[in-house]
């Protein structure tokens, strides 16, 4: 396909107004997932997407589905930029005298975009997991502390602790980045940058050779864009499959990431240590824990960046410049 050349601020312009469109819409499903794959046997507190969002609304109002938002609002246009655009640098580098890319090397462009985008990936995910799942926790430890003032005499160190009375904290990102800086330096945002790079390159790999097999299939001449609700398919249907192919890893990256625990729930020591205790303790269906949140989340999030993308909204911003100058 001879796509006309995208200048670099285009690039970014179009997929910062991707990533912001795509978060807006899908973000309380987000949510969800990362309260679903954070609790763990014993301390279930939600059983489906429905159950969680319904009683995040009761127990934290309607803007609680929106705990963490605005990291992502913010971080987004950064992370979707570089990927595009990375994935776009990587593609035509790879090409030889313009010929059409084999799948490796679709493949090897995705890798190289998926390596660059955990730069900002991984503080944007520690961040956003801390303010997701402190409603959970704050849930939990309210719930505990109920059923140990029914109990009349408590037995386990859990249920001592759970008996104490509970101040839900709401701890804000700022205050998150400051301690984390204080306390273990620049590598306390890049906690679990592993497991990052083990969700986002895979992710990519799969991603784009496949979302632009897809997208070829809609063109009728090959020097022509595939009509937008094409890209938009094609985008739903490429993103969706690679975040279930790559949710075991999205598991383990969450449950590293999580600076706090519920009661008696576990902790890692590293992706090794928490995919063996999520194997023993909950076994292999564990690591498809909101997989079809995840497949939500990612399927409009992705369909709406490479239409926005692909339609070249920016172009059209920057090509209004000159003529107003003038």
């Amino acid at each position: 396909m001879a796509d006309k050349q995208i200048s670099l601020p285009a690039k970014l312009i179009n997929g910062g107004i991707a990533g912001l469109i795509g978060v807006t819409c899908v973000f309380p499903i987000d949510l969800a997932k990362t309260r679903l794959q954070n609790q763990q046997n014993g301390q279930r507190m939600y059983t489906s997407l429905s159950d969680c969002l319904l009683k995040t609304i009761r127990s934290e109002g309607y803007f609680g589905m929106y705990r963490g938002a605005a990291v992502n609002l913010t971080l987004v246009t950064p992370e979707k930029a570089i990927k595009l655009a990375a994935n776009d640098f990587f593609r035509h580098h790879l090409s030889k005298d313009g010929k059409k890319l084999t799948l490796l090397r679709e493949m090897l462009a995705g890798c190289g975009a998926g390596t660059c985008q955990v730069i900002v990936t991984t503080p944007m995910e520690m961040l956003k997991i801390q303010l997701q799942d402190a409603g959970r926790i704050a849930a939990q430890k309210k719930l505990m502390a109920a059923q140990a003032q029914l109990s009349p005499s408590p037995s386990s160190p859990g249920a001592a602790a759970a008996a104490e009375p509970v101040a839900e904290r709401r701890p804000t990102a700022t205050q998150i980045t400051r301690e984390l800086l204080r306390s273990k330096g620049i590598a306390g945002l890049y906690k679990g940058l592993g497991a990052t790079l083990l969700r986002d390159v895979p992710f990519s790999i799969v991603y784009f050779p496949l979302f632009a097999n897809l997208n070829k299939l809609g063109q009728k001449d090959p020097n022509v864009k595939a009509p937008f609700y094409v890209s938009f398919l094609s985008g739903c249907v490429a993103g969706s499959t690679a975040a279930v192919a790559v949710n075991p890893c999205d598991v383990i990256k969450t449950r590293l990431q999580s600076l706090q625990r519920g009661v008696n729930e576990d902790t890692y020591s590293g992706i090794l240590d928490c995919t063996k205790k999520i194997w023993q303790r909950e076994g292999p269906m564990a690591f498809l824990k909101g997989a079809y949140c995840r497949a939500l989340v990612i399927a409009p999030l992705f369909g709406i960046a490479q239409v926005v993308y692909f339609l070249g909204i920016a172009e059209f911003l920057l090509d209004l410049l000159p003529q107003r100058r003038g």
